[in-house]
């Protein structure tokens, strides 16, 4: 573990409203003024290509494909499984849709419109930067189990994305993050945190634009609706150290879209009822009641999962997915919140907790031994 500095002058306002250093009134006003100039392109919009491709097809195949996996896999032959409610942009998406297994793929498991398109504004908080490639995220984490697919597709073009490595990260069912120490995120006197890799990490999309992570169902904490945070790497430029457990360049990090993606709260209910959730003594923010998300379906984004239930009951598991359309020819810089070198986590003192090109309200603390400018981190990254 490396601490570059200590986390002070957070502010009250910070506080109340999140994790400490991520002020989500502050994170809502960028995305509000970003969104402005945004013309959202869903899926629906790319269907017929996608259709005549056969990309569609195959979506359909490896999801139903997928379910039946995992279903064998845990001994589950319950018929009932649940799936979001398709209204288009519905801010809770309460479902009563019960479905089995003779429904129609095409039915149950097309793209639809799920779609997330919007500029890189902020990443939200607590991203950090050299993560380890893999699907499984759990580690020791307790929680209903997660099983994510994830789909690129090229705004411009309707053409998946492939080879792009996503980041992909979220809090544990208690409402912290990994690779962090801040007041407000789990015990703030706990420097270990910063070595902690829980339900972080990335993987690289495969020809049909598609990423697939295991992790638990994300918890929530206060100021937030439920949500997971991705970020895709510019196409092209990113490279894996002789590991092949990490990628290079962690310290000039680039991405070429950042979103969030939500969960019906019908879902999110009936998961926080279940252990460790229930546990969880932050304040709970309804979809509804979340000024991020109000702002992407105010313009016409939606960034909601589809879904089905492994059994009948919620603690077996959720399969879910997503189709996150993106400008794969975007590159922009981003300032993570800390790095995961070979020393262990180091923080970045200039990030102001996560946002794009160092942000205001940046941590202060010294500077590190050996004279090494500010902002700049003494750990060596994975090699």
């Amino acid at each position: 573990m490396v601490r570059v500095s200590a986390l002070v002058g957070l502010g009250l306002a910070a506080v109340a409203s999140a994790h400490p250093g991520h002020d989500v009134k502050a994170e809502a006003a960028e995305r509000a003024a970003a969104l402005k100039g945004i013309r959202a392109r869903g899926v629906e919009q790319c269907s017929t290509q996608l259709a005549a491709r056969g990309v569609e097809a195959n979506n359909i195949a490896r999801r139903e494909q997928t379910l039946k996996t995992l279903r064998k896999a845990r001994g589950l032959d319950g018929p009932l499984l649940k799936a979001r409610d398709l209204t288009p942009l519905n801010e809770t998406h309460e479902s009563d849709l019960v479905v089995d297994l003779a429904v129609d793929p095409e039915v149950l498991f097309s793209s639809g419109g799920s779609c997330v398109l919007a500029e890189d504004v902020t990443q939200g908080p607590y991203y950090v930067s050299g993560e380890l490639i893999r699907n499984n995220l759990v580690e020791d984490q307790e929680g209903v189990p997660l099983y994510l697919d994830i789909q690129l597709i090229d705004s411009n073009s309707c053409e998946p994305v492939p080879d792009v490595y996503i980041d992909f990260w979220h809090c544990n069912a208690t409402g912290v993050y990994s690779g962090v120490v801040a007041s407000g995120n789990g015990n703030s006197e706990d420097e270990s945190n910063l070595d902690s890799t829980f339900l972080r990490g990335l993987q690289r999309t495969d020809t049909l634009g598609v990423a697939s992570f295991h992790s638990i169902f994300p918890g929530h904490y206060t100021g937030r609706a439920t949500h997971i945070h991705v970020l895709s790497h510019p196409a092209n430029s990113t490279n894996v150290n002789r590991n092949n457990e990490t990628i290079t360049d962690i310290y000039s990090s680039k991405s070429s879209h950042v979103g969030q993606i939500f969960f019906d709260q019908d879902l999110i209910t009936q998961v926080e009822l279940s252990s460790p959730y229930a546990s969880n003594t932050q304040e709970l923010t309804l979809n509804a009641d979340d000024s991020i998300l109000l702002q992407e379906l105010n313009s016409d984004i939606d960034p909601f999962v589809s879904y089905v239930l492994l059994g009948d009951d919620i603690t077996e598991g959720v399969f879910a997915w997503v189709t996150v359309v993106v400008d794969s020819s975007a590159s922009t810089d981003v300032s993570p919140a800390a790095y995961y070198t070979e020393e262990g986590g180091v923080e970045n003192e200039n990030s102001g907790m996560g946002g794009f090109g160092g942000g205001s309200g940046s941590p202060g603390g010294e500077m590190p031994s050996g004279g090494v400018p500010s902002g700049i981190p003494t750990g060596a990254p994975p090699s």
